[in-house]
């Protein structure tokens, strides 16, 4: 069972109320991260309404539903183009991952925190395919709700799995652990 992070901190290990703290504080970061984004695709989406370029909504929204199917085939193993799309993000990446590497490793929630904000960043088919719907709301506020509501979905996984990389570490980090895990790689 994994830990509960808030509520029971107090009956918790230290180390593991604390990890508990960094792995939420990371995927705030993160969903932040998505906001700003899904903001600005927002922020974008609401030129052509102004101007009326209904044309280029429908185009936009059209791609919207492509990019879900293409994202469904990635899923299901069946296509492997978005690895392509991923690619045109790499070219930020290579900026923001240097600024990652200042952040490792994680020793209080500020930098989780931190990390998580630039993590949100990382080339993903699937936050594109979200981006196209949020910048299909019409509003950087309706953007940003998108963007964060996409986070929040993801948000029990990732904290399951962070909870679980916390206290897989700590059990790593036993003696006769380490010791077996020796043992098994002679």
């Amino acid at each position: 069972a994994f830990p509960v992070p808030v509520a029971a901190a107090g009956r918790l290990p230290a180390a593991v109320a604390d990890s508990s703290v960094r792995v939420l504080a990371f995927n705030a970061g993160r969903i932040g991260s998505y906001a700003l984004a899904g903001a600005f695709a927002g922020m974008l989406g609401s030129v052509p309404a102004l101007i009326n370029l209904a044309a280029v909504q429908t185009a936009a929204y059209w791609l919207a539903n492509v990019m879900l199917v293409l994202l469904g085939l990635t899923l299901m193993n069946a296509w492997h183009g978005l690895a392509r799309i991923e690619a045109v993000g790499r070219v930020a990446w290579r900026r923001v991952q240097p600024l990652m590497r200042g952040l490792l490793p994680v020793q209080n929630p500020l930098q989780a925190l931190a990390l998580g904000a630039l993590w949100g960043w990382v080339p993903c088919g699937m936050v594109y395919s979200v981006l196209l719907t949020a910048m299909l709301s019409g509003s950087a506020l309706d953007g940003a709700l998108v963007m964060g509501a996409f986070g929040l979905g993801t948000l029990p996984m990732l904290l399951a799995m962070g909870m679980a990389g916390a206290q897989l570490r700590q059990y790593l980090q036993k003696r006769a652990m380490r010791l077996a895990c020796g043992l098994l790689g002679l």
